[in-house]
């Protein structure tokens, strides 16, 4: 049966495909850009779709029987998750799992936590067999936006806090796609998808200075600090969106519930990727980035 995964191009979406082509599962890719339709692994069927226009997902949506939903950070992210969902609806979708992010207390004060609610619901409420995954936030993202503030001043610039997250390899995510895509003993069920231990900001910069064998320091917390070099990478309200996650980081952190952990196995199918680990294998990784110009 056809798995198809929406934002497929994406850091999770991409990640998700990789593991269900290990798997040996038939994937079908949905991009909203007709350029990169033709641009994934081999094995892999590209599709156009855009949740923006629900008129295009009949096509991308025909004769799926496993959905992997992914709605990118936006300000209509509700409405293209419940397009998404009436698209499986009416595609006679088999399986949904949906990837939102953990809800717990003072969560709603973060506009794209919030709006991942009407699309649970309506994902409950649709009759298609469902599971939920709730990860963390990503180790991957420090590999994508850390590098150059890392390697080249020794700071580490995002503003986590020091309440702690159990944040989360991406792989671990995608492990857990996979299993809950293959497995109907998972049905009906939500799962959070941790990493092994509580982060903090300070914490990370001293796991970076180990690594590289110089000090980085943490940038602090000031938000209007953070918000005004962010500025020049993102529309504002992303900046905005992204000043109240961290917020919320600050002063709740985002940390795993008692028992969570161990139920989260049933689902990864493995314990979690360590920061540690992680840290080890990019900073090579840059090192060989930064020698080729890259």
């Amino acid at each position: 049966m056809t798995v198809l995964v929406t934002g497929a191009t994406g850091l999770a979406g991409s990640e998700v495909v990789r593991a269900l082509l290990r798997r040996g599962e038939r994937v079908r890719a949905m991009t909203r850009y007709p350029s990169k339709a033709h641009a994934f692994p081999p094995g892999v069927e590209g599709v156009v779709g855009d949740l923006d226009k629900p008129s295009t997902l009949a096509l991308a949506f025909s004769g799926v029987r496993r959905l992997f939903l992914i709605t990118p950070l936006s300000q209509r992210e509700t409405e293209q998750g419940l397009a998404a969902v009436e698209a499986a609806r009416a595609a006679g979708v088999r399986r949904l799992v949906y990837l939102s992010v953990p809800l717990g207390p003072g969560s709603e004060a973060i506009p794209h936590y919030r709006s991942k609610v009407p699309v649970e619901e309506a994902i409950r409420a649709s009759g298609i067999p469902y599971v939920i995954l709730r990860p963390n936030s990503f180790f991957q993202d420090d590999y994508l936006w850390c590098r150059a503030a890392v390697m080249t001043y020794g700071v580490y610039p995002q503003p986590l806090g020091s309440v702690g997250l159990h944040r989360v390899d991406i792989r671990d995510v995608a492990d857990a796609a996979v299993h809950a895509l293959s497995d109907p003993v998972h049905e009906g069920r939500e799962y959070p998808v941790h990493g092994p231990e509580a982060l903090t900001g300070p914490g990370i910069a001293e796991t970076f200075a180990r690594h590289l064998g110089r000090p980085v320091h943490y940038a602090g917390d000031d938000l209007e600090g953070w918000a005004r070099q962010a500025r020049h990478m993102m529309p504002d309200w992303m900046v905005q969106a992204l000043k109240a996650m961290y917020r919320h980081f600050q002063t709740r952190g985002q940390l795993a519930g008692p028992g969570e952990l161990e139920r989260q196995e049933r689902v990864v199918g493995h314990p979690p990727r360590s920061y540690e680990a992680f840290v080890a294998e990019i900073v090579p990784l840059w090192r060989r980035e930064m020698a080729s110009g890259r």
